[in-house]
């Protein structure tokens, strides 16, 4: 059975091995997009409450990497990798994400930026390669409050963003923008 959050229904049949989680953002597709894809924003808002972010490399096309070391409030590091393996601006995402290159627990993750009028409905749907590692990072990563908690901090992110660069320039988010 996939896990669901905020009122989410996959679109097609799901499996006991996906998590989706989504969230509806204050924001157009091309700005919620773009706090995905450059690391001056990712390192302001990636990762659950109380986690913090230092990248190492970030190559953001099809086939380059995002090494990155996230830092638990408990001091605890948790090493990171990302490939990126589909990019449509600005409306898909499909990365792999695991501790290293190579590592065959590697899971995969496909993010929607679904317009809804002036918003952004964000989907994130996440295989792993068996039930038992959905599992466990289920039960033992919190993988489910850890999403929801990182889409959290991506619509407040964005929001400071976007009312910031409004107000700096006196122009609309998406006149800031360009």
């Amino acid at each position: 059975m996939a896990t669901s959050s905020s009122g989410s229904t996959p679109a097609d049949t799901a499996t006991d091995r996906e998590i989706v989680i989504s969230r509806v953002i204050d924001a157009e597709p091309s700005v919620v997009f773009e706090a995905f894809t450059r690391v001056r924003h990712l390192s302001r808002w990636w990762g659950p409450e109380g986690f913090t972010t230092t990248t190492r490399s970030f190559d953001f096309r099809i086939g380059g990497t995002w090494d990155f070391v996230m830092h638990g409030p408990d001091g605890t590091d948790y090493q990171e990798w990302i490939t990126w393996q589909e990019i449509v601006p600005p409306e898909r995402i499909a990365l792999l994400h695991g501790e290293h290159r190579d590592d065959p627990d590697a899971f995969e993750s496909v993010l929607t930026f679904e317009p809804t009028g002036e918003q952004t409905r964000i989907v994130m749907r996440t295989v792993f390669p068996t039930k038992e590692l959905r599992d466990e990072a289920v039960e033992k990563y919190h993988a489910v409050e850890g999403g929801e908690q990182t889409l959290r901090n991506l619509a407040d992110y964005v929001a400071e963003l976007t009312r910031d660069d409004a107000g700096r320039n006196g122009t609309t988010p998406k006149e800031a923008k360009n």
